[in-house]
């Protein structure tokens, strides 16, 4: 089902005032996404949005399949197609299997599958952890202490801000996705 967006998006190169910001956004993405067209609606935002996130996707520690199964898994708890589907490309480079790929809509914090039937991957330590933290920022808010410890003990203090981080900006990403109506 398609829906109009609530607020209309901004035509690449239709406001001279944007262009700059319209050539970073380019230059970081290959393309002014429809994401990007809501947000041309403000410059200030689109910019620092651009910033925020360009440093999450491409200069974090973080590895790059572990941020794309969190980014994953975060569009999945939140309903948000567009951000999943934006996402299945770098995944695949990232590494992922079709089926961790496919199972983050289905996995749950014992790690089975939400279907007997189905053909289910064993994601390592790492890929749980961060599952499990994405599952905990966006469905309680509140992480357990035991789920920190874990991730201190994996990564170093830049590491663990890097990872939290992530999860955080992509709930916000999907939560902007999501109410603004942001599909392809």
């Amino acid at each position: 089902m398609t829906r109009d967006y609530r607020i209309p998006p901004v035509a690449p190169g239709t406001r001279a005032e944007l262009a700059d910001i319209e050539r970073e956004i380019v230059a970081q993405r290959g393309r002014v996404s429809p994401l990007y067209q809501v947000l041309l609606n403000s410059a200030p935002l689109a910019g620092g949005w651009e910033k925020l996130l360009t440093a999450i996707r491409n200069r974090s520690t973080v590895p790059a399949h572990l941020r794309e199964l969190i980014i994953l898994r975060v569009a999945v708890l939140n309903g948000a197609l567009f951000e999943f589907s934006e996402h299945l490309p770098p995944a695949r480079k990232a590494g992922l299997s079709e089926a961790k790929i496919q199972a983050t809509r289905t996995w749950n914090l014992s790690g089975a599958a939400a279907s007997e039937s189905v053909d289910y991957p064993t994601y390592d330590d790492d890929e749980k952890l961060v599952l499990a933290l994405a599952d905990a920022m966006t469905r309680d808010i509140v992480v357990p202490d035991a789920i920190m410890r874990r991730l201190a003990a994996r990564f170093d203090a830049r590491g663990v801000l890097e990872t939290v981080a992530t999860v955080a900006a992509y709930n916000m990403v999907s939560r902007l996705l999501v109410a603004l109506n942001v599909e392809h």
